[in-house]
């Protein structure tokens, strides 16, 4: 039985193929200079969207909800490792010496403007939208981003 003609069955594949590209994969725009210098302001990044099980490791880079929205940062340590020196600062009587379950150490390649674990903390699992894998070929870098003295007081906020 032929229930579609040819055209039509491949239209379903190509549908369904990209259904699943687009439930799998996504492309973020890299706003702002925390990444500097792997990933500068307007680089566009492959990003595979992290699953209920994904495995992360020290040194992988990932989007994740923070505030305001989605950010990309460097992992640094995952549950069970030992909390990096510079970000005990940030966990504010948090005596414990291992990354709690549920909680990442994520940081920007660019400490001096990158709003991170140094400041706010661990970052939660659950936030996790996926893991970078690539840049995209078409993604055009923007200008080249100075690197001025550290945000205070409101800037930081901001950043």
């Amino acid at each position: 039985m032929n229930w579609l003609p040819p055209a039509g069955a491949a239209l379903a594949v190509f549908a369904g193929a990209g259904w699943w590209l687009r439930r799998r994969y996504l492309t973020v725009t890299v706003d702002g200079p925390s990444m500097l210098p792997a990933y500068r302001p307007g680089e566009r990044l492959l990003v595979r969207r992290a699953t209920s099980g994904a495995a992360l490791r020290p040194g992988q880079v990932v989007v994740v909800g923070g505030q305001p929205g989605w950010v990309v940062k460097r992992v640094a340590a995952v549950p069970g490792d030992p909390v990096p020196g510079d970000v005990a600062p940030a966990l504010r009587g948090d005596q414990s010496t291992r990354v709690p379950a549920g909680r990442l150490v994520l940081l920007g390649d660019n400490p001096g403007q990158s709003y991170d674990s140094r400041q706010l903390g661990y970052f939660r699992t659950d936030r996790l939208l996926g893991v970078v894998l690539r840049r995209m070929p078409l993604g055009r870098p923007g200008p080249p981003v100075p690197n001025p003295a550290p945000p205070t007081g409101r800037q930081a906020a901001a950043a």
